[in-house]
């Protein structure tokens, strides 16, 4: 490639780092993550590429004095141009027919350039005039900033009012390992986000590969926080069915983790217990790293009780999960019940040596063929910023 070809690609190939990972590349991609990216673009274009080329890419981007130069076909610039710009769904044969001629890689190279081109010298008095103008108006916005952010700690919320694809990445949301049949039911309730309790799980299992069908996952941008969900209705009835939260330290589900959720148990390892929904907190060190450790186990609701008295049901009418963290310290709290604005009660507080890079929604059934398929309807989310005093 010429030098203008390896300047477009190099931005290119950040850009698909920006929208598959939610951040821009900072570090040559990890074996996981390039196959990960490969997935997702498979996912959204219909066309593949290698894993082991996007790991070189990333490798020569970072430290391009010492990799090997990489000089990516056509064929590949114009799928990683397709991922970038949101082009229709096709498949190699398709292409080949239709869009032989490689548009979206030239298509990408063309805004690229508009961008960068400078403004004709019988335009420049104008700019000159909406530069000085741009300047006050960031000023004031500057101030304004500034005087809202001395009361309100940084922070993002979504009430999921609008849940098609374009406004959750707009959003900073990644879609992970979709399920076209189940991802397409997800605007059934309005004013909710439905995720459902498919087949999978981030439980280390040798006999499992981890996987969470429409994971819905986002950047953590901050050292402490506090981040909860808020449910509607969510009554799981089979085991393990179930719904919440995950803090991961990469974008995979091999990485340290923590998670929180609503779920249903009725194994007791032999003994007999009462069937329960409860509140569940499990933390991980990893596939490889040994048994996760269940930090939480706080009934919400026995079974029999329910059957004694059906009103109990009301209790999960709405449910929150709410994880804050401080330093090493992650506490953990619940709320429940008939109205919206019930109050959280603590889980528990545990300290656990973790550094969450990003954090996740999701709903799952594990790996339980023999268990339903249930509706899980997210109707809040927030991330704020937090101070980092213990």
């Amino acid at each position: 490639m010429n030098h203008s070809d390896n300047s477009a690609f190099a931005a290119l190939f950040r850009d698909a780092c920006l929208k598959c990972f939610g951040q821009g590349l900072e570090r040559p991609l990890s074996e996981t993550e390039s196959k990960l990216f490969c997935n997702q673009v498979l996912d959204i274009t219909g066309l593949s590429i290698g894993w082991k080329s996007v790991k070189n890419y990333s490798l020569f981007l970072i430290s391009p004095s010492t990799a090997k130069e990489e000089n990516p076909s056509i064929a590949t610039l114009d799928t990683l141009a397709r991922y970038v710009l949101g082009a229709p769904y096709t498949t190699e044969i398709k292409r080949k027919d239709n869009e032989g001629h490689f548009p979206y890689w030239f298509l990408y190279k063309e805004r690229l350039i508009k961008s960068a081109q400078k403004p004709s010298a019988s335009k420049r008095w104008v700019k000159g005039i909406l530069v000085f103008a741009g300047g006050v108006i960031v000023i004031i916005l500057l101030v304004i900033f500034l005087y809202h952010f001395q009361k309100n700690p940084t922070e993002y919320s979504d009430k999921f009012n609008a849940v098609d694809a374009q406004t959750l990445q707009a959003n900073g949301w990644v879609i992970k390992d979709i399920d076209p049949a189940y991802w397409d039911k997800r605007a059934v309730t309005p004013g909710a986000l439905s995720l459902y309790t498919l087949k999978g799980d981030n439980w280390p299992d040798p006999s499992n590969k981890p996987i969470i069908r429409n994971l819905l996952m986002r950047a953590v941008p901050y050292d402490c926080f506090t981040a909860e969900v808020h449910l509607s209705d969510f009554i799981p009835k089979q085991e393990w069915q179930q719904a919440g939260i995950i803090l991961s330290e990469d974008s995979t589900l091999n990485s340290k983790s923590i998670r929180i959720s609503i779920a249903y148990n009725d194994f007791f390892g032999g003994y007999t217990g009462s069937k329960e929904i409860l509140v569940q907190a499990i933390t991980s060190l990893g596939s490889g790293f040994g048994k996760p450790e269940e930090i939480a186990h706080a009934p919400i609701l026995f079974m029999d009780s329910l059957v004694r008295h059906p009103a109990l049901i009301r209790n999960l009418k709405n449910s929150a999960l709410r994880i804050e963290k401080s330093g090493k310290k992650f506490r953990f709290l619940y709320s429940g019940g008939i109205t919206a604005n019930t109050a959280f009660k603590e889980i528990t507080t545990q300290e656990f040596n973790m550094t969450p890079h990003y954090i996740s929604i999701f709903a799952i059934r594990g790996f339980k063929d023999s268990t339903n398929t249930i509706p899980a309807h997210f109707t809040f989310f927030r991330i704020a910023e937090s101070g980092c005093g213990q």
